[in-house]
Order: structure tokens, then sequence, then C-alpha cells
């Protein structure tokens, strides 16, 4: 797959771990198999939703690999790399060499010092003058959130740096964004509360947890956008902010691993100190799936 081929919806799979914190890698291929039975138009792993932030090097190694595997080449693959310096983002780069990844989506760093913009800069430069990937930045780092005006720069100073993965709950940045970026310049929306209008402002698609929750109801969503059925499209926004509402961002990597085991789909655990969702939250959640259901054929609630 080209990086031409890098649009629509991206769904930022989960890791899944056993109680013990171990990666299962066997629960990988189904997982993947239920977003591509979606219809979904790639797939990122490793992302914060994946807790790629809480992988050593070689579970990065051994994700990554058993990711690609298990696309076996259907779609465009994003891996993640969340690292705290230049050296840890060029290495995870490196581990990618020989695997058939489509691009990379790097924060910012992110630990407690906040990077002057030409130390940024200085970062993803080093980074994409390591490897060859193309580069999507990960905006999403509340004390190091970069700025429209600085990520326009970023896309054109540095070759490798292709696009933005815009997180964080601001249109109006996205907005920004989309309406000031060339062409070429790939604007991803990560704001899943807001997945409609962020399609609308033209946005190129979408990497965020919610498509890794509920696949078949964003990729209605998404076709809906691009084929003018608003109506439709607005009804789905609505089923969709009620199970977003359902799943709080301080467990949200555990919350989409339940609405996947909602659906029949193993999500396994989230890593410690993460806690699954209590009997309370777990309903929430099955009641906001049996609401999409209703709507987009795909949704299934069967566990």
């Amino acid at each position: 797959m080209s990086l031409s081929d890098l649009k629509g919806i991206l769904p930022p799979m989960t890791t899944p771990f056993d109680a013990s914190g171990r990666i299962q890698l066997d629960l990988i291929k189904p997982q993947v198999d239920f977003l591509l039975d979606a219809g979904v138009n790639g797939i990122v792993a490793g992302g914060s939703g994946g807790e790629g932030h809480t992988l050593d090097p070689e579970e990065f190694k051994d994700l990554m690999h058993a990711v690609v595997e298990a696309i076996d080449g259907r779609v465009p693959f994003v891996s993640g790399i969340i690292v705290n310096s230049a050296v840890e983002a060029i290495a995870r780069a490196q581990t990618l060499e020989g695997l058939n990844v489509t691009a990379i989506q790097v924060t910012p760093v992110h630990y407690l010092f906040q990077p002057s913009e030409q130390e940024t800069y200085e970062h993803f430069k080093a980074v994409g003058e390591s490897s060859e990937l193309p580069i999507l930045i990960y905006n999403v780092i509340p004390w190091n959130y970069l700025s429209p005006v600085q990520l326009l720069d970023l896309m054109a100073r540095i070759p490798n740096v292709v696009g933005v993965k815009q997180s964080a709950g601001d249109l109006k940045l996205l907005a920004d964004l989309i309406q000031n970026a060339r062409p070429e310049d790939m604007i991803f929306t990560a704001i899943d509360a807001l997945l409609y209008p962020s399609y609308v402002l033209g946005a190129r698609g979408c990497i965020s947890a919610l498509l890794a929750a509920v696949p078949h109801s964003n990729v209605a969503l998404w076709n809906a956008v691009q084929t003018g059925n608003h109506e439709y499209a607005l009804a789905i926004h609505q089923a969709q902010l009620r199970l977003w509402n359902a799943m709080p961002h301080s467990n949200l990597p555990a919350c989409v691993k339940t609405a996947l085991d909602i659906q029949g789909i193993q999500g396994g655990y989230s890593r410690m100190p993460m806690m699954s969702p209590d009997t309370e939250q777990k309903a929430k959640i099955r009641t906001a799936l049996e609401g999409l259901s209703q709507l987009v054929e795909g949704v299934k609630v069967v566990a």
C-alpha cells in the first residue's frame, strides 16, 4: 500500500494483555480481522489507545511483527511511536525496517520538560533523517501541544513529516489546520466527540479510539459524509456520542476493550494501573452499543 492510500477510517487497535501484563499475540489477528471485515481503510498499532507508551523495545518489535503479519498487506499500516527522546524514536523506527509499514505516528516529547519550538523541530528532523518512513505527528500531549502554525511549519520544512493526527477537543484548531494546510499535507482528526463535523470540514480521515471500539458505525459515518447523506451521518454521530460519553478518558483503552468484548472480540486486559470498567460503566457501554446496533448493520451485541 502506498502513502496515497492512507485516508478514511484508520482505527488505532488495542494491545491485548493477559492478567499479568504480557501481550497476548494470539489475540492480534482476530481483532485485525474484525476491523478489516468492518471495511476500515487502514490500521494503526502502538498508539495511546494501544497502550504503546507501556511497551518496552522487544514488546514493540513483537507487536509490530504480529500486526503486519495479521494485516498481510490488505490495508495501509501505521506504527505508533510514543517515547521521550529522539534517540528512542529513531531506535523504534529502525526496528520497523523490512516490515510492510506505510507510516509512523510519532508524539512530541511528553515528559516533564517542554521543548522549545526549535528543539521540537530538531526532534522531528532527526527522526525523519533516520528513516525513510513518512511521519504523522501525533499532536496529543497537553503540556507540549503544538499549534497549527508550528505543525504547518514542521510539515513544510521536514520532508518526511507528511501529516498530523490532531487530538484534543478543540475543533477550531483542527479547522485552522485544515484551512491553512497545503494540498499534500495529511490532516487526520482524533476528536472522537466531533468526528462528523471534522469530516465535513475536510479532514482526510480519522485515527481515534472510537474507531477501534465500533469500526462498523465509523465506516458508515465516513461513507455517509462522503456521499452527502448528512441526515444519516448526524444520526450515527449522535449515537456514537452516547458511547463516547460512556467511555471516560481515564481508562479509555480498557473501555474500548470492553466494547470489543461485548461484540464478541476478546480485548484482553489493560496494563496496571489501569483498571477495567466497573459494572455500572460496562452497562452504559452496552446500552450505547445496543443503540448503535439498531442504526448500523454490523454493530452486534453478542456477549
